[in-house]
C-alpha cells in the first residue's frame, strides 16, 4: 500500500539521518479516517516524540508561527504593527512581544519545572525532540508552503515549550488583559498605545457544552458524555484529534490544543470527560496607594515597597535599533493600566494583578492523571489535589454510571467577606467583570489555607463539586446550577454568581436536556440530535409575540412574512436565521426586553414574556425595520437559507456551516465574521464528542469542525467540514484491531 500526504515524505526522510539516532526515541503513527493519528510508543518521552511528529504533519506551520508568539519575536519578523489572536482577541505584534518577554518569566518556569511530575516533563521533551525531527526530515522542500523558508521557522527547546504551556494557563485568566499590561506605564512616561476596554467573557475567546449523563438515565445503564467545545477555529486554539498508547500505561484519544503532547479532553477504556470554561475568576485586581514622592513606589500596611523593574528589549525587523519597555510588578504581579474606565495609573493611585494560572505547571500532570483515570473517583482526586485545571470546569462519566461536575480550577482563596470588606471606592465600579481589592492592606491579600499545592488558592473542599447517576451539564454559567434540579449551595463570589439569571444558552441546554430525557432513557442518537441542536430559544420566545404587532409598522411588512416562515432554526436549509440574529443582537440587552422578570426559583423559564407594549414594541419594530436594511445592504435576501449565509470557504469552495450565536439561545455556537457574500465562522463548535462504553471499551462517535489540518494541500484540510456540514459522524476506532481494519497508508515508524 503507497503512504500517502506527509507520511511519505517523512518515510522517505528517515534513512537520512539514521546516523544520528540514539535508538532512545521509537513511536510508530497510524492514520485511519480523516487523518486521526494514532500514535504508539513504549516511553513518555516516545509519546511525546510521535505526537509531535503527527502535529507537525497536520499543522506545521501554525505551531512555528506559535512558537515565534510565545517567544516574543513577533515584531521581529512580522512587523511591531502587525496583528495576532490571542484566544478572540486582536493584538498588535509589539503588545504581545512585550507581553510574551515580560509576564513569562523564563527562570521562575525553569525552577518550577519538577511540579510539572515525571511524566509531564518527559511528554514536554519528546514534544521537543519530535518536532525537531520534523524539521529535519521535511527539510526546505517538505515545509508547507505558506512558511517554506522563512527565517522563523526553526528548531524549538524545552524552554518553548515551558513558555507554550504558561501562555496557555493565562489563556482565559490574565491574556484577556494583554495590552493593559504590556502597555502600562508609571505618570511622565510616554503613553503606548492602548484604547483596551474590560473584557466581557465572550471576549475571552472560549466556551462549550458538556454533559455527563449517569446510569440512571442512559439506556444501557453506563455512562455516556457528550463534549461540545467552542473555541477559535483559527490560531493554535484549534483542537487536534490523536490517540496516544503506551501499552499497560496508557491509552487515550480525544483532542489537544498545539503543543499538547496528550489529548486533554477526551475518553479511555473505562471514563469520557470533557470540558467548559468556568465562570470563576482566576485573578484579581489589587488597588494600589503610592509615594506621592514616586509612583513606583507604593504602601502596604502603611510600609514603602519599590516596584520590581524589568526591561525588555524587543528585536525590531530590518536591522532597526530594538524597542525597550521598561515593566513594573509588584508583590501581586503585573501592573495593569485601563485609564478608560478609570484604571489609572497616576501619582496617587494605581493597579496590580495577581492570577492564580501564573507559573500553574500542575495542569499538564492533571491530565496524565486523568488520562489513566479508571472511574469517575480517579478524576476527582486527580482535580482535587493538584488543583491543576486552570480555567475550565471538569465534567465526566465512567463505565459503572457516574457522572461528575467539578468547578474545581486554579482560582484565588477570596471569600465573599474579603470581597466586602477589602473594597474599594473603584470596585463597584468594575464588580460586573472583575474583583477589585485593596492593595494597601496586607489583609486584603489572598487567604492561605494549609494543604493547597500553591499558598493562597481556594481549596478543593470549597469549590463546586456533583457526582451523581442521573446528569449534569454546564453551558459556562456559574456552579450554581449543573443539574437544574438540585442547584449547589452558594460558595465564594469567585467562583461566578449564584442566584442571577443565566444565559439563554444554559437555559436552552436544560430545556432540552430534559426534552431529551423525557422521551426515556437516553440513546446514542438523541445524544447526537442534542449535540447538533440548532433551534433558537430566543426566537421561541420572540417571533411570535413580534408578529403579533407586526400591521403597527407597514415597513416591517417583508421582514415580518420572512420571520413568520422561518423555522425558528439555525440550520443550513433554514430561511431567515440571518434577519433574526441581526435583529436580536440590536434588541437583547435591553433593559425593557421581557414583561416577567427573573425569578431565582425558576431561573430555567425566567425572564420571558417578549414586552411588546408602547413604546417598548415600537423600538423592537424599528430595530427589525433597521435589521432588513443592512441585510439587504449587504447582498443577503432576508430568505437567504443560513447554509448560504454562514460558510467556511475551503480552496474555493464553500461549506454551509449549522449552528449559530449562543447569546439568542442556540446550544451548536458558531460566531461569526463579515466575509464577501455573507459570514464565516471563527469561533464555536469544534471537536464534538459523544462516548459511552460497552463491555470491550469506548464507543465514540466525534467530529471535528474545522478538519484536522489548516494546510491547504492536505487532503484533511476541509473533510471533516465537509462532513460537519451534513451531521456526519465518524466512528473512531480505538482497540488495535479497530485501528488496523481502520487504517490509511502505511505505519510510520520514527526512532532516534
Amino acid at each position: 500500500m503507497r503512504m500517502i500526504g506527509w507520511a511519505a515524505l517523512a518515510a522517505a526522510a528517515v534513512t537520512g539521518v539514521a546516523a544520528q539516532a540514539q535508538d532512545d526515541l521509537d513511536a510508530t503513527i497510524v492514520r485511519t479516517d480523516y487523518g486521526i493519528p494514532h500514535v504508539t510508543a513504549d516511553s513518555w518521552e516516545g509519546i511525546g516524540y510521535g505526537v509531535a511528529y503527527a502535529y507537525a504533519q497536520d499543522n506545521f506551520c501554525l505551531l512555528a508561527e506559535e512558537f515565534v508568539t510565545i517567544r516574543g519575536e513577533r515584531s521581529l519578523y512580522f512587523g511591531p504593527e502587525g496583528k495576532v489572536l490571542h484566544g478572540s482577541q486582536e493584538v498588535d505584534n509589539l503588545s504581545s512581544d512585550v507581553f510574551m518577554r515580560s509576564v513569562i518569566d523564563l527562570e521562575r518556569l525553569r525552577a518550577g519545572a519538577g511540579a510539572q511530575g515525571r511524566e509531564a516533563n518527559l511528554l514536554a521533551a519528546g514534544y521537543v525532540a519530535g518536532y525537531n525531527r520534523f524539521l529535519r526530515d521535511a527539510g526546505t522542500d517538505g515545509i508547507p508552503a505558506e512558511c517554506r523558508g522563512k527565517p522563523w521557522v526553526k528548531p524549538i527547546t524545552n524552554d518553548d515549550m515551558l513558555r507554550l504551556t504558561e501562555k496557555q494557563m493565562l489563556l482565559a485568566s490574565g491574556m484577556p488583559f494583554l495590552p493593559a499590561i504590556a502597555n502600562a506605564a508609571p505618570p511622565g512616561v510616554p503613553a503606548q498605545a492602548s484604547a483596551m476596554d474590560l473584557p466581557e467573557r465572550e471576549d475571552m475567546g472560549v466556551g462549550s457544552n458538556g454533559w455527563a449523563f449517569g446510569g440512571d438515565v442512559t439506556q444501557d445503564g453506563r455512562g455516556l458524555v457528550i463534549g461540545n467545545p467552542h473555541f477559535p477555529w483559527q490560531g493554535p486554539n484549534r483542537f487536534w484529534q490523536v490517540h496516544a498508547t503506551i501499552p499497560g500505561t496508557l491509552d487515550v484519544m480525544g483532542s489537544t490544543l498545539a503543543g499538547g503532547p496528550i489529548p486533554t479532553l477526551g475518553f479511555n477504556r473505562d471514563i469520557a470527560w470533557t470540558h467548559t470554561v468556568t465562570a470563576a475568576r482566576h485573578f484579581t485586581l489589587f488597588q494600589l496607594s503610592l509615594d506621592p514622592a514616586d509612583p513606583t513606589r507604593y504602601l502596604v500596611d502603611g510600609k514603602p515597597m519599590e516596584m520590581t523593574r524589568r526591561t525588555v528589549s524587543v528585536p525590531m525587523p530590518d536591522g532597526a535599533a530594538p524597542v525597550e519597555r521598561t515593566l513594573y510588578s509588584t508583590i501581586y504581579g503585573p501592573m495593569v493600566a485601563m485609564p478608560q474606565v478609570g484604571l489609572a495609573w497616576t501619582d496617587t493611585t494605581a493597579f496590580s494583578m495577581r492570577d492564580a494560572n501564573s507559573a500553574n505547571q500542575r495542569a499538564l500532570g492533571t491530565w496524565v492523571r486523568i488520562a489513566q483515570a479508571t472511574n469517575v473517583d480517579d478524576v476527582r482526586k486527580a482535580v482535587t489535589e493538584t488543583l491543576g485545571i486552570p480555567w475550565v470546569n471538569t465534567i465526566v462519566a465512567d463505565r459503572y454510571g457516574n457522572a461528575l461536575h467539578a468547578d474545581v480550577t486554579s482560582v484565588p482563596n477570596v471569600s465573599a467577606e474579603k470581597v466586602a470588606e477589602c473594597a474599594t471606592p473603584f470596585s463597584g465600579l468594575v464588580a460586573s467583570r472583575l474583583t477589585l481589592l485593596d492593595g494597601a492592606r496586607s489583609e486584603c491579600n489572598w487567604t492561605i489555607t494549609k494543604g493547597t499545592p500553591v499558598p493562597g488558592l481556594l481549596p478543593a473542599s470549597e469549590q463546586a463539586i456533583q457526582q451523581r447517576r442521573d446528569s449534569v451539564t454546564n453551558s459556562n454559567d456559574s456552579y450554581w446550577l449543573s443539574n437544574a434540579s438540585a442547584p449547589n449551595k452558594q460558595l465564594s463570589p469567585i467562583l461566578g454568581a449564584w442566584g442571577e439569571p443565566v444565559t439563554l444558552r444554559t437555559r436552552a441546554n436544560f430545556q432540552e436536556t430534559d426534552a431529551v430525557l423525557a422521551i426515556g432513557p437516553l440513546t446514542r442518537e438523541r445524544a447526537q440530535a442534542l449535540a447538533f441542536s440548532n433551534r433558537s430559544l430566543a426566537a421561541e420566545m420572540v417571533v411570535d409575540p413580534l408578529l403579533s404587532i407586526c400591521e403597527a409598522e407597514p415597513a416591517a411588512k417583508a421582514a415580518c412574512g420572512v420571520l413568520a416562515g422561518w423555522d425558528r432554526r439555525v440550520e443550513i436549509d433554514s430561511r431567515g436565521a440571518f434577519l433574526f440574529t441581526t435583529f436580536w443582537d440590536k434588541v437583547s440587552k435591553r433593559p425593557d426586553l421581557w414583561s416577567t422578570p427573573f425569578d431565582p426559583a425558576d431561573p430555567v423559564n425566567t425572564p420571558r414574556d417578549l414586552n411588546t407594549q408602547g413604546e417598548a414594541g415600537t423600538k423592537l419594530l424599528a430595530a427589525l425595520v433597521e435589521a432588513a436594511s443592512e441585510v439587504e445592504a449587504k447582498g443577503i435576501a432576508l430568505d437567504a437559507p443560513w447554509g448560504e449565509v454562514q460558510f467556511a470557504p475551503r480552496n474555493g469552495t464553500r461549506i454551509p456551516i449549522h449552528g449559530g450565536p449562543g447569546d439568542a439561545g442556540i446550544l451548536n455556537v458558531q460566531y461569526a465574521n463579515p466575509i464577501e457574500g455573507g459570514i464565516t465562522p471563527f469561533h464555536g463548535t469544534s471537536y464534538i464528542q459523544i462516548v459511552g462504553f460497552d463491555e470491550d471499551g469506548p464507543v465514540a462517535d466525534a467530529i471535528l469542525s474545522y478538519s484536522q489540518s489548516t494546510n491547504p494541500a492536505s487532503p484533511h484540510y476541509a473533510d471533516q467540514t465537509e462532513a460537519y456540514a451534513i451531521k456526519a459522524w465518524n466512528r473512531l476506532p480505538f482497540s488495535a484491531e479497530e485501528i488496523e481494519a481502520a487504517r490509511q497508508g502505511d505505519v510510520l515508524r520514527i526512532a532516534e
